[in-house]
């Protein structure tokens, strides 16, 4: 029969849900793209054989070799495993139509509802309408049954792709036509499956032939699985037949049925697995999330509770802005991840009573109810923390308040009292007069009054420094301390200002004690100073007298003067005495007397001066003659001394100098008696007396003896300075120089300081010299230039040292210039100052003469007469 059936939807009425929209490729028109066709045509073709050939046969072409329907039936009965109605054996067209219906009745009893598609056009040999029908048979029997998770059929095969070639790169596999062009896709298939026969990793997606080649060589030689493409097909057209790649991946999907079937299992264990998982996360999750938010609670709850408060206000208002931020920044996530711990908990509780699994118990302490509990704690805790803070800022307010104004009254206490105690502390009233004194006295009552007027402030500090400490304010150690010292100090200046107090008053009644005792001192020392004064006159008041009985009446007019002076001596002791109660109430009582008597111009240094002056006129006369013989004999002596001296000194120059300056001090010192004399001479002279029978010593003795003494010593040391400059300058050390005056001194026999003739020939010959008249007497004209017939000691030593040193010479001299001079009797001005120090150079161009040889040349110097000139005639 011919199953012509009207142009509906194909779908099959099964019992099951539409496993396929068929969109007919094969329409009215009965047109079909070409390369699509010969897609299907090849595929379709290779997709049989790979049935046909398990009985045995196969076919060439598709639309002839079906319309006899006996392959047909056997293509059915081989995948179907079912046998169908026997064939017609005959060849008649009948026949063939009876074949090709009885197939499409078994395709119908599959459930598939056959639209277009005729017996008769299977056996004209209807292209469009085989491969229709092989399609069909496709579907029911290699697509439908493919089921993965909750799709079948189409959509089944495209999600298992997908699957299977998720963890591939490159490969999207979202449709059955270009999402294989590139051949991807069958590598990706076989290497999930097979990872030994394909080297994915090697495959590029930029060379498709490769791939597909390799995909179709594979599967063909490992997997069993016909050549239903062509890779230059696929690559060639646009867009693929959709239906011969369905068809050619679902050999791959039954190829790999078995392992299809063991993922399937696996699939079932891992959902029941990722079940278990998903409960055992969330356990983990609750149970982290629980001791996180546990620990933090345990964190903040002692932070909240510490209630020690900061030190300052600047840390108190921090603290307030720290709980700021915890309500507004770090509680209210915490307050959520409660809020999510329960919901977790609730959800987790549900899933598990789902799947049939024992409810969670949570780790011990880890409870929902425990974690109410310890949130109950903290809120706990936060309750009163703000209002703490608050009044602990308005506590630090008070104490900074109370703080600025004690260091404010310190501060202005402690400007007024800077330098009281200096103040309080001087001695000024030692040095004051009386008038002075009680002007200090006036200012020290005004003192007082001031500082009474401060004993207001000083007791507010010493409250306000109670009551911080009271306050427990932070600061309270420098405070107290700040106090104390104030405290000190004040009484300090108390106690200073007693002390000055009574210093002052005690000044001033020893100043007035003083002042009484200056009146009286002015009173008597007035009339004995005019005595004195009067006594002056009469006693140096001249006389003139000639005999013996005038000096006598003179005399007896003296002595009854004199008996006169202890009485006048009693009045000087008297006044004395005043002064000096005066200066044992200054030394008692350590006064610094500021000033002199107010009262008198007189002094008792001028008193006792006066008087002395009195004492020394009366027995004046008679002075002269004791000094005389005194002076006279101290001249010789000392004139002998320094004779000896001179000759006899032992040790170097200098200690010789040093002695000998020591004696010209000493001389010097006398001086004061010499001039005592000079008056007490001229004295006698003006009392026209000419000769004292007391002494042998004349004023002209006594002076020409002390000129020839300051001569001789000057002289002495003039010598030995002389000698120093000697020894220096002819490198003699102080060994030679001893032995020299060894050797001196032994032969000045006469011990005059010199050598006569003889005495020096001797010395010479002593020391080793073998010389005749001649020689000799050249020598004496070097050490006697002017013919004195003696040597002194300074000649002798100029003498000796030439005979010892080393000393430059007018030829060495004169040598040293020609060098200079390059050789030339002449030297120029620039060579001078090119080779001497300037100040040397300059020295001689102004001493040399201008050079007069044959050679000379415009100012040539003459340096050979300037060495001559150095050394004169002594160079010898």
């Amino acid at each position: 029969m011919d199953h012509h059936i009207q142009q509906q939807p194909h779908h099959y009425d099964g019992g099951e849900n539409d496993y396929m929209q068929q969109e007919d490729d094969w329409d009215r028109d009965m047109l079909l793209d070409p390369a699509w066709e010969k897609q299907q045509r090849k595929t379709f073709t290779a997709w049989c054989n790979s049935h046909l050939r398990k009985a045995g046969t196969q076919i060439e072409n598709i639309e002839e070799d079906f319309r006899d329907g006996l392959k047909l039936m056997l293509l059915l009965e081989v995948i179907s495993g079912e046998r169908l109605a026997k064939p017609e054996r005959g060849k008649m067209r009948v026949h063939k139509i009876s074949n090709v219906n009885k197939a499409l009745d078994f395709i119908a009893s599959k459930g598939v509802k056959l639209v277009s598609i005729g017996a008769e056009e299977i056996v004209d040999g209807n292209a469009k309408m085989t491969l229709g029908m092989i399609w069909t048979i496709i579907l029911r029997f290699a697509i439908q049954d493919i089921s993965v998770e909750e799709t079948s059929a189409k959509e089944g095969l495209l999600l298992w792709c997908q699957r299977k070639t998720a963890p591939y790169k490159n490969v999207n596999i979202q449709n059955f036509h270009i999402s294989w062009k590139d051949g991807l896709g069958f590598c990706a298939l076989i290497h999930r499956h097979r990872p030994e026969l394909i080297d994915y990793g090697k495959l590029r997606k930029d060379d498709p032939m490769t791939n597909l080649n390799t995909a179709f060589d594979v599967a063909e030689k490992y997997l069993d699985i016909p050549k239903m493409l062509d890779a230059e097909d696929i690559v060639g057209t646009a867009r693929p037949d959709e239906k011969a790649i369905m068809t050619y991946v679902s050999s791959f999907y039954h190829a790999f049925s078995g392992a299809q079937k063991a993922e399937t299992a696996a699939n079932r264990i891992c959902k029941v697995l990722a079940v278990n998982q998903e409960n055992e996360q969330l356990m983990e999750d609750y149970e982290k999330l629980a001791s996180d938010l546990l620990e933090w609670i345990r964190r903040t709850i002692p932070w909240l509770e510490n209630r020690v408060p900061e030190n300052t206000m600047q840390a108190m208002q921090q603290k307030l802005e720290d709980f700021r931020d915890y309500r507004r920044l770090h509680k209210p996530p915490k307050v959520q991840e409660k809020c999510q711990l329960e919901i977790n908990f609730n959800t987790l509780q549900t899933k598990l009573r789902l799947s049939n699994r024992p409810a969670f118990m949570p780790s011990e302490g880890k409870m929902v109810s425990d974690i109410s509990n310890a949130w109950g704690s903290l809120e706990g805790a936060e309750k009163g923390y703000e209002e703490w803070l608050l009044n602990e800022i308005r506590r630090l307010e008070r104490l900074d308040h109370l703080a600025e104004k004690f260091r404010q009254k310190a501060a202005i206490h402690e400007a007024w009292t800077d330098g009281k105690e200096e103040m309080l502390q001087q001695k000024d009233y030692e040095t004051a007069s009386l008038s002075d004194i009680k002007a200090l006295l006036k200012k020290h009552e005004a003192f007082e009054s001031d500082l009474a007027a401060h004993q207001d402030r000083v007791e507010q500090i010493a409250a306000i420094a109670q009551e911080l400490n009271e306050l427990e304010y932070y600061d309270s150690p420098s405070v107290n301390a700040r106090c104390q010292r104030i405290c000190d100090q004040w009484d300090s200046l108390g106690v200073l200002t007693q002390k000055r107090s009574e210093a002052l008053q005690r000044t001033e009644k020893l100043l007035e004690t003083i002042d009484q005792l200056y009146l009286e001192f002015a009173k008597r020392a007035a009339p004995f100073n005019n005595w004195m004064e009067g006594a002056m006159e009469d006693l140096q008041d001249t006389f003139i007298v000639h005999t013996i009985e005038e000096i006598q009446g003179l005399s007896t007019a003296h002595e009854q003067f004199k008996a006169t002076l202890p009485e006048a001596d009693k009045e000087r002791q008297a006044i004395l005495g005043i002064h000096n109660e005066i200066a044992k109430i200054v030394q008692t009582y350590h006064v610094n007397m500021a000033g002199t008597n107010p009262y008198t111009t007189i002094n008792s240094q001028e008193i006792n001066a006066k008087w002395d002056k009195v004492r020394q006129l009366v027995p004046q006369r008679d002075q002269f003659a004791n000094q005389a013989n005194v002076i006279g004999p101290w001249i010789q002596t000392k004139m002998q001394e320094i004779g000896r001296i001179s000759i006899e000194m032992h040790g170097t120059l200098e200690d010789q100098l040093t002695h000998l300056r020591q004696y010209e001090k000493s001389i010097v010192n006398y001086k004061p008696k010499i001039d005592q004399l000079e008056g007490d001479h001229q004295l006698i002279q003006e009392a026209l007396i000419f000769d004292n029978k007391h002494t042998n010593y004349t004023m002209e003795h006594i002076r020409v003896g002390w000129e020839q003494l300051l001569t001789t010593i000057a002289r002495t040391i003039n010598e030995i300075e002389n000698q120093i400059l000697t020894r220096d300058a002819k490198g003699i050390s102080q060994d030679q120089m001893n032995e020299f005056r060894a050797s001196f001194n032994h032969f000045d026999r006469k011990k005059t300081g010199m050598m006569d003739a003889e005495d020096f020939r001797a010395c010479l010959i002593s020391m080793g010299y073998n010389m005749g008249e001649a020689e000799f007497s050249r020598i004496m004209s070097i050490v006697d230039p002017n013919r004195l017939g003696v040597v002194t000691f300074q000649a002798f030593i100029d003498f000796m040292s030439r005979e010892t040193a080393d000393t430059d010479t007018a030829d060495q001299v004169m040598a040293s210039f020609k060098v200079l001079a390059g050789d030339k009797n002449y030297i120029l001005v620039d060579e001078l100052r090119r080779e001497l120090p300037p100040d040397q150079a300059e020295y001689c161009i102004a001493r040399m003469t201008p050079y007069t040889g044959p050679d000379a040349v415009p100012g040539a110097l003459d340096y050979m007469s300037f060495s001559t000139a150095l050394y004169g005639e002594s160079d010898l």
